[in-house]
């Protein structure tokens, strides 16, 4: 495989390097998509890399795949020769996955799927998907899906507005990454303090990164799950705020702790769909 990558400048994927990479080595596979990667995606422009190229285009939507759905991110359906997702993740479904494609690639898939990789199906995981999916067309999930892009754009504003180093500078979906290169502190320890302050993230890599992906620079975090819950700008502010207080803290015991009860007290204030209160 051969992979491209992101401008240098800015941390945007590099179409053009992208272009000459393909026109080079005339893969038969031109595979776009994202594990952490906050921006939008142009899939039109891939589409017309693929073709100079005469590759299969292959959108792999996991991420995004509940955005995609409500409108809030452009879509491959249509563009790409075949579509990949989970079925959680932003879709808010069961844990699972699908494969949409055009009719020219419908038998290849279903014969690679089973019997060549699947066997028996799991008929109630099918059953939640479908639901999951009917809820995905209805306005209510739309509205989820706006405020999710909503919530992550306040608090890459604040976070920023904080001093911290967002890759691209923001974002236009449902997560963000934050480079702490300049807080001097790894993504990993960030991450196991904000873990001990109720506040979850992963480590991360970020674009160039000098460090090792098992103990990278920066840190993701995303906002479909506290959306759920129905928190909104306001809360997003507030948790720009722990961030800078734990990262700045987090060798300090009790000031992580002081966090983590001051986020038990705002999540009690939003339960979890389906559970009850207190």
């Amino acid at each position: 495989a051969v992979q491209y990558g992101v401008r240098e400048k800015d941390h945007l994927i590099d179409y053009d390097q992208a272009r000459s990479l393909a026109k080079e080595h005339r893969p038969k596979i031109l595979f776009c998509g994202a594990t952490a990667y906050p921006r939008i995606i142009d899939f039109q422009a891939f589409r017309s890399i693929a073709d100079e190229v005469g590759a299969i285009l292959v959108a792999d939507i996991a991420h995004i795949s509940g955005l995609v759905a409500a409108g809030a991110h452009p879509s491959p359906v249509g563009i790409a020769d075949v579509v990949t997702s989970t079925t959680h993740k932003t879709f808010r479904g069961p844990r699972g996955g699908m494969i949409m494609c055009k009719k020219a690639h419908r038998k290849a898939i279903n014969k690679a799927v089973f019997p060549g990789l699947q066997g028996g199906p799991h008929n109630q995981t099918t059953a939640a998907i479908a639901v999951a999916a009917r809820e995905a067309a209805t306005p209510e999930f739309k509205a989820y899906a706006y405020k999710i892009v909503e919530n992550a754009k306040a608090l890459a504003e604040e976070l920023n507005a904080r001093g911290f180093q967002l890759v691209t500078g923001g974002t236009d979906n449902h997560l963000m990454i934050i480079d702490l290169t300049n807080k001097g502190v790894p993504g990993k320890v960030a991450a196991k303090a904000l873990d001990r302050a109720g506040l979850v993230v992963n480590s991360n890599t970020v674009p160039f990164d000098p460090r090792t992906p098992f103990d990278p620079s920066g840190i993701r975090i995303g906002t479909p799950a506290v959306t759920s819950r129905g928190m909104g700008t306001q809360e997003m502010r507030r948790v720009g705020a722990w961030i800078e207080i734990v990262v700045a803290h987090h060798e300090d015991e009790a000031t992580l702790q002081r966090v983590a009860a001051e986020v038990k007290e705002m999540c009690s204030q939003f339960p979890a769909p389906g559970l009850p209160i207190g």
